[in-house]
């Protein structure tokens, strides 16, 4: 039996079973002992006495159970606690499982896009040879990509929406024009764009005039997805959808450099299938021979990345060019690490690829040129460090050698970070530096 008794803290009883009470708080007068129901002796309180001071002796603290049905509850706790471990073992094992299927599911959805995706390119592909009177062109209308559509290169020139003059003094001097442009892509594998988004007002009249050059020189990749057109061919409009999940609506602005380079990237190894991806500036003197040649060296070299490669300080200080708003990321030392500088660079189909594929999570910095080198740390990366990709034009490096028979691949004005007043003095620099115009014909590679 269980009583609840009045006892004084300083009394006998509780001095006798003080060892067994210690853990409980004395403090209180209200104390629930167990005993048995019977007439006291002192006898056998000495005994009982006498068998406390051995138990203490020997660090035996025996337990006074208040309630005769604790133990049984005690094992009813850890029965649930076991039953509860259980049911979290196995939760956990679900969750794991449930896991590897949603990584299994993203790793089909992400075969299907490639595969929409290389349907796309063959799709284009077929389009382009029925318009030219192709051939090669299958009754099905479409065609082997890796066979008959493989090529050697695409070099897109960054542009921006008000640069027409300058667009138009590439395509007067280094850059093929109508069939000519035609004849590079079929016979020399080599596709030249200029890339163009779209003006923060769709439809404006900087987006109309951009229109009418296209409609002139159709030497533009627009970063801008096509409307789904109408009509029986759904898969052609299903390949549009893809178009537009990787392309999305590129706006057009200078502190979108990053931004539109990796939509770029993403767009061109999408739609041609090339063993290299070139970027330019639009205020650049390129050789199309000695860039061919520079990249045929490394044609069967997987992972490269090609440019002149540099380092330098971070700009930090608000109201500066080229200020990386995200300095305090580049350490103590605010060096940047190696990359190539922005003016021209080129990169394999694997890392192109790897851009396409990665593009939701890849970090942009302020600088198009630092944000591609970030992609490529940790990577198993070529850097390819060729200098004759950034020659002078004041001084004239780039005469001097091309006087020597040693031409370089691409040639701008560090100080300006292109040629300086370029539309006004591409015409010179190709005069003075560039290989002559059938050198890209006569160079085998």
């Amino acid at each position: 039996m269980c009583f609840l008794l009045d006892i004084d803290p300083n009394s006998p009883v509780v001095e006798l079973y003080k060892p067994v009470l210690s853990p409980i708080n004395l403090s209180f007068t209200k104390w629930c002992m167990a005993f048995v129901y019977r007439f006291w002796d002192p006898v056998e309180v000495e005994e009982e006495a006498s068998s406390a001071q051995k138990h203490r002796r020997n660090e035996v603290h025996p337990m006074v159970i208040c309630d005769k049905d604790v133990s049984v509850r005690t094992g009813n706790i850890l029965s649930r606690v076991s039953q509860t471990r259980d049911v979290i073992k196995m939760s956990k094992m679900h969750l794991e499982l449930k896991a590897v299927r949603i990584i299994h599911t993203f790793s089909t959805l992400d075969k299907t896009i490639s595969s929409l995706e290389r349907q796309l390119a063959a799709a284009r592909a077929a389009k382009a040879d029925t318009e030219e009177g192709s051939p090669m062109v299958t009754k099905s209308g479409t065609k082997d990509l890796n066979e008959s559509r493989r090529v050697f290169f695409v070099m897109g020139i960054i542009t921006a929406l008000r640069n027409r003059k300058r667009r138009n003094s590439i395509r007067e001097t280094w850059m093929p024009q109508g069939e000519e442009l035609k004849r590079l892509e079929k016979e020399k594998g080599i596709i030249i764009r200029f890339v163009i988004g779209h003006s923060s007002t769709p439809g404006g009249a900087l987006d109309r005039a951009i229109n009418a050059e296209e409609e002139q020189h159709k030497d533009f990749l627009h970063l801008v997805c096509s409307h789904f057109q109408s009509g029986p061919d759904l898969e052609i409009q299903n390949l549009r959808r893809i178009e537009c999940f990787v392309w999305q609506n590129h706006i057009e602005g200078y502190h979108e450099l990053s931004t539109k380079t990796q939509v770029y990237f993403s767009a061109v190894v999408a739609k041609w299938d090339a063993d290299f991806y070139l970027k330019v500036d639009d205020d650049v003197h390129v050789n199309l021979g000695v860039v061919s040649s520079t990249l045929a060296r490394h044609r069967h070299e997987p992972h490269v990345y090609i440019g002149c490669m540099k380092s330098g300080p971070v700009v930090a200080q608000k109201g500066i060019k080229y200020r990386e708003p995200e300095y305090w990321k580049f350490g103590e030392g605010n060096k940047y690490f190696r990359h190539a500088t922005g003016q021209i660079y080129a990169i394999s189909k694997d890392l192109a690829t790897y851009i396409l594929v990665n593009r939701h999570i890849l970090h942009r910095y302020a600088n198009e040129d630092v944000s591609l080198g970030s992609w490529f740390i940790g990577l198993d990366v070529e850097h390819i460090d060729d200098r004759s990709l950034c020659c002078g034009t004041t001084p004239p490096d780039c005469e001097w050698k091309a006087k020597s028979g040693n031409h370089c691949g691409a040639s701008f004005d560090w100080s300006c970070s292109g040629i300086c007043k370029s539309s006004v003095r591409m015409k010179e620099v190709h005069q003075h530096c560039g290989e002559g115009d059938q050198a890209i014909w006569d160079t085998s590679f």
